[in-house]
């Protein structure tokens, strides 16, 4: 069985129904109108260069044929039109944004085959850019050239704050990013081609932690609704690679986000506060976390109370990041339904990420998580569920965060919910095959783990599980658990284990099958 992903002016996504994670099982061709396109082996594929407004009938080695059609547009307008060169040598950002400015409501903008040097570029409503196969976007490398947005700004008749600006989970000054957009609506962005920061050649990776003033995302939509990135390659931002803040109905399909595995908090997709979000068939290699599911820090989580809602991750890559998967830790608004299906983690520090500690607050709420058909190799920790996170914080090192004992629960108190862990493939672990630490005072409440098989890498080397005070280091641990109320194990089968397989303290019940 096919299903229709996405059906643009100019490119459609499919995938394909399967039980098995990232690939199928054999390779099938692909034919548009009796044409043999590719062959492939991926549940996702991808159609580019369609014409508008007109049917078309797909064929796939094995399943029933589809026709659809492609949506109409008002418009198709080539950028160089408007001035831009693309010879990576002219700077060409008042080409294309005057381009934008004078699109049409349901128009696209065409970036032939080029290398367009932008400074930030910001997006309108209504509007699609298609990026050929080897059309770049590329970043300028001069930081002046990044203008600064406050992270608040001050309605002049009410008094009220409005947030422009972000960095971590606060309302603070940030550079502008590459592509931008606020308040805006029915964007698309598509292709084969490449959307670069450049960041690699510039200082944007030097000296992070003395810098006052966010650095610039690679794509950046704040409060805005009906997007779609699909095909595209983003890679080498100054920070965030992709980071929708405050948005719904956003659709990531087939794209390749790509980072060095040391450059800094370069996340390769961070939907903050955000509800409805599809995240399929896309390939992420970054030097942070890949996925990062977050609604804000406390003051941001208290204030508007919107967690992130309704996420579906399915047929992806994650690659040497910190984690494949991970919620917060500015997760103080919260996150509810999370499915993550049919994936592939590879040589990540972590699979599942949790990290959470006292102080988020009562509206940090993570529940209603599903992680199932996933395949690891070499991820060091596959779940990782971490109540005591100590980093990013000014009271990181402090007894209120580090404190074992049972302490009041109050407005400060995060609260975890259920977890679903089924049908996975663990191997070549090192650290442990599980480490789950909830709060003495706010235990995890449920956690199922079944039909899953760790094993553990030959040369598996020690580290810590979780990024927590005082932690002391693993190797070859099984699945550890403290501060459970429910706890189910059924059907896992873990080999190649230093000590006890199922470690537990403080679980309330433990149902073992």
């Amino acid at each position: 069985m096919l299903n229709q992903l996405y059906i643009g002016s100019v490119s459609a996504c499919f995938e394909r129904e399967n039980t098995s994670p990232y690939y199928s099982e054999e390779e099938y061709d692909v034919l548009l109108d009796g044409a043999r396109l590719f062959t492939t082996k991926t549940n996702v594929f991808s159609l580019f260069s369609l014409k508008p407004d007109r049917e078309y009938l797909l064929e796939v080695t094995g399943e029933e044929p589809v026709k659809f059609r492609t949506a109409a547009e008002s418009c198709a307008v080539n950028v160089r039109e408007f001035g831009a060169v693309g010879d990576g040598i002219c700077d060409d950002t008042v080409s294309i944004q005057t381009a934008i400015h004078c699109l049409p409501s349901g128009g696209r903008l065409f970036f032939p085959d080029g290398t367009y040097r932008v400074s930030p570029i910001n997006l309108k409503s209504h509007i699609t850019l298609e990026l050929s196969e080897n059309a770049v976007l590329l970043g300028e490398t001069d930081t002046k050239c990044y203008p600064v947005i406050p992270g608040e700004v001050t309605d002049m008749e009410t008094g009220e704050a409005l947030v422009v600006g972000t960095w971590e989970g606060n309302a603070v000054a940030m550079h502008q990013a590459l592509l931008f957009a606020e308040y805006a609506e029915d964007i698309q962005i598509v292709g084969r081609g490449t959307v670069d920061g450049n960041a690699q050649n510039s200082d944007w990776w030097v000296n992070v932690k003395e810098r006052t003033t966010g650095r610039p995302r690679l794509i950046f939509f704040n409060r805005c609704k009906d997007i779609t990135i699909h095909g595209i390659t983003a890679q080498n931002a100054a920070s965030w690679q992709l980071h929708p803040y405050f948005s719904k109905n956003l659709n990531f399909f087939d794209l390749a986000v790509n980072a060095p595995k040391d450059s800094p908090n370069t996340d390769a997709l961070d939907p903050e506060a955000c509800d409805h979000v599809n995240i399929i068939g896309c390939r992420f290699s970054v030097g942070d976390d890949c996925i990062a599911i977050k609604s804000g820090k406390i003051e941001i989580g208290k204030k508007y109370r919107t967690p992130a809602n309704h996420h579906t991750i399915r047929n992806c890559i994650m690659q040497f990041g910190h984690g494949a998967v991970t919620l917060g830790s500015e997760m103080a608004g919260g996150v509810k339904n999370l499915t993550v299906n049919r994936c592939i983690f590879s040589h990540t520090d972590r699979g599942l990420r949790i990290k959470t500690r006292r102080g988020r607050g009562k509206d940090a709420v993570i529940d209603g998580i599903v992680f199932e058909n996933i395949k690891m190799d070499r991820v060091l920790t596959p779940i990782v569920i971490n109540m005591w996170y100590n980093c990013c914080d000014p009271d990181r090192f402090s007894e209120y965060v580090w404190s074992r004992e049972e302490l009041p629960v109050d407005e400060r108190t995060p609260y975890l919910g259920k977890f679903t862990f089924r049908n996975m493939v663990c191997e070549n672990c090192h650290v442990a095959a599980c480490y789950c630490d909830g709060l003495p005072e706010q235990p995890i409440d449920e956690i199922t783990v079944e039909n899953i098989r760790f094993t553990y890498a030959p040369d598996a080397a020690p580290g810590v599980p979780a990024m927590r005070n005082h932690a002391e280091k693993m190797c070859r641990a099984g699945m550890y658990f403290d501060n459970v109320r429910k706890l189910t194990v059924r059907n896992v089968d873990i080999s190649g284990n230093d000590g006890d397989a199922l470690i537990t303290n403080h679980v309330g019940t433990l149902l073992e099958v």
